[in-house]
This record gives C-alpha cells, structure tokens and sequence, in this order.
C-alpha cells in the first residue's frame, strides 16, 4: 500500500519518469520515509501498551537472568522472522531500550534483522542452492548472537543517550504504570509520538542520503572494487558496502551477477551484508540513540563478524 502511494503520488501526481534516476530516487524517499515513521509510531506504540502489563525493570530481569546467549538466540531469531532494513530495525531496536532490555540483547536483534528474513532465504534459495541459503541464514543468526554477547559483555550502557525522560525515572515505581485500558492507550500513544519526535528529522536524513545512493550510483561502480582478487577483497567489500543503503532482498540479484562475473561468493555476500546491516542511513538514526563510541564500536565488531563470514564462504565454496 505504502509502496502504491509513493507511485501514484511521484509519477502520476508530480509527472516524474519511473525510468528517471530522480525518479527513482524519489520514490525511494517518499516509500522508505513514510514506512519507517509508521513502523516507529506502531512498534514504540505496541511496546509501551505491552510495558503497561510489566515492570520494565521484570522485563530487564528476565531477559538479563538467561545465561548462555539464550537471550541474545531468542532476540536473533526475532529478528530473523521480521522483514525489516537496517533502518526499519531501529524502532524496535528503540523500543528495546526504552524497555530496558539489556543491550546485548537489543543488538542482536538490529544486527540480525536486516540480514535475514524470509524473503531473502527463499531468493537465496532459488538463485544460490538451499544448502547455501540455509548457511547464510544460519551465519546471519550466529553472528548476531556472537556480537549481541560481546557488546553485551562490554558493558556500555552507560553509552546510550537516546532521552527516555520519566520512564526512566517512573520505571523505579511500579504505580506510575496505568490500570486503565484507556489510560495504557494513552500512555502509549503519548510515548510513541514523544520518541517520533525525536527520530523524525534524522530519520528523513538517513533515508534522503540512501535514496540518493540507491538513484545516483550505479551497481557497477561497485562491481570493480570487488573484483580484487586477493585476501584483502573480503575487507574491501565489507567496506565498499557500509555507505550503501538497500535490503537484502534488492540485492541477491545483483550478489549473484558478481558471482557470475567471477567474484568469490563470500566476497559477495560480504558486500550484501555490509550494504544491508551496517549502511550509513543506519548510522545516522542510530547517533540519536547511542553515543558515537558505541557506534563505532557496534559497527566495528559487526563488521568483523561479516569480514570472517565472508572469508568462511569463500573456503567452502
């Protein structure tokens, strides 16, 4: 529906040529803005009203108790069932935090969320093998589990900055939570417009530099950089990837044209996941939520994480 609006009102209201890099790139803006506002309204929304029900500190306690990564498995698999972009990722990644679930956790879920989902394992599926597509889904998963455990072990929540004014302070004292069912859809509704205001400026920035990306840059401007042939093709990549902004599922297509071309898939997919779950659209909404150390520490651990990934499917395959 969102995607029928952003149509009718580029090309058939103000006339602009679908073919068209500005066009394109529009459409793009027009279609991932008002998808990300809905979803950071919907998800903030439904957290809070579920926060209603419990204390945000029993949430904190009973995700924070599970030993052995279960609560960064459970966050990952989350993710992987959830067809969000690295950017729709973050209003739940938000919501998260506003619940005082404990990092590690919220960051295995925005790690793996843009990495895997349905769409891209049935693409993966039909255009690679299913066997590879099981293993990336399978990498996606670990990978984030394995970061979601270190960051949580670093513990740096000292590093988030998004202001989550009195539910903070009101999450010490468990009256200050609604009984009403009119006053929980109060109290949520009010939370999410409060954090909507907040994102919506920086949101509109991150999306306008990926829409532009996405329009202006062609997929061969990319293409010559990968084709490196040497044990650093992997790293450059991961790199080569980060300032993109697109889904996974755009980008199988144009994975697979590389390895046709005679990239190494690992190398391949390592730019797929650098493109999907570290671009800069992501970065810049992220710096309203957490510290720009944290940032660059989230984004250096994944990073890694994709640069190994990539060097495993290049050894099987």
């Amino acid at each position: 529906m969102i995607q029928r609006f952003a149509d009718w009102l580029i090309y058939s209201v103000f006339g602009l040529d679908s073919a068209s890099k500005l066009g394109s790139s529009i459409n793009y803006f027009v279609y991932d803005t008002v998808k990300i506002y809905l979803l950071v309204i919907v998800i903030v929304a439904v957290i809070a009203f579920i926060r209603t029900f419990l204390s945000p500190h029993k949430i904190k306690e009973v995700l924070g108790r599970q030993k052995f990564g279960i609560g960064n498995i459970a966050a990952s698999i989350l993710g992987a069932v959830t067809p969000f972009c690295s950017c729709s990722s973050i209003p739940m990644f938000v919501g998260f935090i506003k619940a005082e679930v404990p990092l590690g956790i919220a960051f295995s879920f925005i790690i793996t969320s843009p990495l895997v989902n349905e769409v891209v394992f049935v693409l993966m599926g039909g255009t690679f093998g299913w066997g590879i597509a099981s293993l990336y889904a399978f990498s996606g998963i670990v990978l984030g589990v394995a970061a979601g455990v270190i960051l949580g072990k670093m513990k740096l929540e000292k590093e988030i900055i998004l202001k989550l004014g009195d539910v903070k302070g009101e999450s010490l004292n468990l009256n200050y939570l609604p009984k009403s069912i009119d006053g929980k859809i109060q109290f949520a509704l009010r939370d999410s417009f409060k954090t909507f205001k907040k994102l919506w400026l920086i949101i509109a920035i991150g999306v306008g530099i990926g829409a532009a990306i996405h329009g202006y840059v062609p997929a061969d401007f990319f293409q010559q950089y990968l084709s490196v042939d040497s044990i650093i093709a992997v790293p450059i990549a991961t790199l080569v990837g980060i300032p993109v902004y697109a889904g996974c599922s755009t980008l199988v297509p144009i994975v697979f044209a590389f390895v046709q071309q005679g990239i190494p898939l690992g190398t391949a997919l390592a730019f797929m996941m650098a493109v999907a779950g570290l671009s800069l659209p992501e970065a810049i909404m992220l710096k309203k939520v957490i510290s720009i150390k944290l940032l660059a520490i989230f984004f250096g651990i994944v990073a890694v994480g994709i640069i190994f990934t990539g060097y495993i499917f290049n050894a099987i395959t």
